[in-house]
């Protein structure tokens, strides 16, 4: 998704908008539809509520093409709005994202973390078996972190952004990044010790 190929063609995607080819959006919502879908899923849990913040967060990107100058790539900046327009979602209906107290933490501990190597079992019923109780267990340590955490951890993890892009999308500098990151992890290998039969003082 990060490649030189996509990114010049949403910019000339974005340009094709911005000269009055309506359609050329729709290509835009297709290939962005589900990633912005599974990002608001980690943000507000109802799907009937994701969907219609999805179609918002479309339509204010749409409205606002024209101050898309390129300066970012147009998916960081389609995230950003989504993250923004759920959260305003939220205010409006009482439903504060729960305040985070970021810690001021550079480690880089974290940075083994990787979703795919823990769900790397054998091909056995027995394995495969292992394996999808493992996802359920990630998917249920994401669901309960708060908003900030599970939206950097699903936008590092699941969507491959840098951290420079994930501050972009957050409004946040890159060190909040990382603390949020790092804490998502921490959460989850909690939440996996008791498949994993991993120690206390062991990080996978």
């Amino acid at each position: 998704m990060n490649g030189v190929n996509n990114t010049e063609n949403d910019i000339e995607l974005v340009n094709r908008v911005k000269s009055g080819d309506t359609a050329a959006f729709d290509f835009l919502v297709i290939k962005y539809q589900r990633r912005v879908i599974r990002l608001l899923s980690r943000i507000v849990r109802d799907p009937v509520e994701v969907e219609d913040i999805a179609q918002e967060s479309f339509l204010k990107a749409y409205r606002a093409i024209t101050q898309f100058r390129g300066d970012s790539a147009f998916y960081t900046w389609l995230y950003r709005i989504a993250v923004n327009t759920a959260k305003n979602y939220l205010f409006s209906r009482g439903r504060r994202p729960i305040p985070i107290s970021d810690l001021n933490t550079n480690s880089e501990d974290g940075e083994s973390f990787d979703f795919q190597a823990v769900s790397d079992t054998s091909e056995t019923p027995e394995g495969t078996m292992v394996g999808m109780q493992i996802a359920e267990a990630v998917n249920r340590a994401v669901e309960k972190l708060p908003n900030e955490l599970s939206t950097a951890v699903t936008l590092r993890e699941m969507e491959g952004l840098s951290y420079e892009e994930i501050a972009e999308v957050m409004n946040c500098p890159i060190g909040t990044v990382r603390s949020r990151i790092f804490r998502a992890r921490e959460a989850i290998s909690e939440e996996l010790k008791p498949l994993l039969d991993i120690s206390a003082d062991k990080r996978w």
